[in-house]
């Protein structure tokens, strides 16, 4: 059997932990540059909150219903993240980190009748120890435990925990879930289906898998397998290094000057590189873009991008850093405004696998030693306390007019530095 752990309203639950005075009341979390709702309490979805909707649209409603705005604060999400996660890993025996509000538990060995006492005894330590509510589903395969996770939620007497193992619960349960919220069916496929009179979980379940194949490819096979309690979906015991590592923002406001950008970038290309020494790996590719306002269709409008390949995969920040602002200096355009910058890195290898060529030019021992010296010393001190000198000594230019305080993270609990971050639009 397996388990779906997931975090209720993460990012709200998480500021609400030190706010336990919203506990009740309609709280909205924002993305980065305070634009668009990314976490809803079960409030503010009952007043008509919208996934996704644009902060300057639903401000009326805001202001109206009294609900209270927080800019995202994915250090503080990140801790509380890390807390749950090390308790799961005490109390399973095996977890899959799935994402930061995620994770699958194995409970093999476990037998069905002691399941349900497992699962709520593990949904009442995390919300004691860390005060994070959780919907934890248990089922035979993985998209059935995201299903049950999802009823955890519709179904408060079930006191976050739903354990589906017998055949009869789970046809009963498929037979009325929605088909376009089943774990792996994607909007093109769920029109596909549900224009085809597949509207359920279980429509779906009783296809053939030919016919599946033939039009959803074997992903499509994978889920039909899953919904009949057939496991295709492996859990991963150890957490396998990411295939590409991408970092992106978009700006507070439109960026016309090429230094603004090169300072941007090569605080992407400093994130990046550090991402790929966390994991032990050398990047072989990466792709540079830079783009305008789509939303300001007066304005000239560019999607630049280059790709760059490195002879011999790299991990060093002044290496890559370096590639980064020679592409920049032959996509930007001047008279532009740019609204979003990234970088992205693929073709990824184990470090311990990277030979260099004859003619290589660069001391790659020399470039690990600094790098590991850079991380050590930015591990210490805090992120950014040295970094390469066209990264800048500013914070990226981003809109957090309503972050809380860094209440795991940071020490300073100055009136001065506690007014600045804790802004939220609207206080109970």
């Amino acid at each position: 059997m397996i388990g779906l752990c997931d975090c209720n309203n993460f990012f709200v639950s998480c500021e609400r932990v030190f706010r336990p005075d919203l506990n009740g009341k309609p709280v909205v979390v924002l993305s980065n540059n305070d634009g668009c709702i990314i976490s809803r309490s079960n409030e503010s979805k009952a007043l008509g909150v919208k996934m996704g909707a644009p902060l300057y649209q639903i401000r009326p409603l805001i202001e109206k219903e009294k609900i209270t705005v927080f800019s995202s604060n994915y250090q503080l999400y990140g801790d509380m993240s890390n807390r749950v996660m090390l308790l799961l890993k005490e109390m399973a025996p095996s977890v899959e980190i799935y994402s930061i509000d995620e994770a699958f538990l194995d409970f093999s060995g476990f037998d069905n009748e002691s399941l349900q006492q497992k699962g709520r005894e593990i949904v009442r330590a995390v919300r004691r120890n860390t005060g994070i509510p959780v919907s934890l589903g248990i089922a035979p395969t993985k998209t059935l435990a995201k299903i049950a996770s999802k009823l955890c939620k519709q179904y408060p007497r079930l006191e976050g925990c739903c354990v589906m193992s017998r055949p009869e619960d789970i046809e009963k349960v498929l037979r009325k879930f929605p088909i376009e919220d089943v774990w792996g069916i994607g909007r093109r496929f769920a029109s596909m289906l549900t224009s085809g009179g597949i509207k359920t979980a279980f429509d779906f379940s009783r296809l053939p898998k030919e016919w599946v194949k033939s039009r959803m490819s074997i992903v499509g096979v994978r889920t039909l397998n899953e919904l009949n309690s057939i496991p295709c979906i492996e859990f991963e015991h150890a957490a396998s290094d990411k295939k590409s590592v991408c970092v992106s923002r978009s700006f507070a406001k439109d960026i016309y000057s090429k230094e603004d950008l090169r300072t941007s970038l090569s605080a992407f290309t400093t994130l990046v590189a550090e991402k790929l020494r966390n994991q032990k790996s050398c990047a072989a590719r990466m792709n540079v873009f830079i783009v305008t306002n789509r939303h300001r269709e007066e304005l000239p409008q560019s999607y630049e991008n280059a790709l760059i390949r490195f002879e011999t995969a790299t991990d060093s920040t002044l290496e890559i850093t370096s590639k980064a602002i020679s592409a920049l200096n032959s996509l930007f355009k001047q008279g532009y405004g740019y609204k979003r910058a990234g970088v992205i890195m693929s073709d990824i290898y184990p470090k311990n696998g990277i030979c260099g060529t004859l003619f290589d030019t660069i001391d790659r021992p020399k470039h690990t030693k600094l790098m590991s010296v850079i991380d050590d010393i930015n591990s210490q001190n805090g992120r950014n306390f040295i970094g390469v000198a066209s990264r800048g000594f500013g914070a990226l230019l981003t809109n957090r007019n309503y972050v809380s305080p860094r209440y795991t993270t940071a020490w300073c609990r100055s009136e001065e530095h506690t007014s600045e971050l804790q802004s939220p639009l609207i206080t109970s």
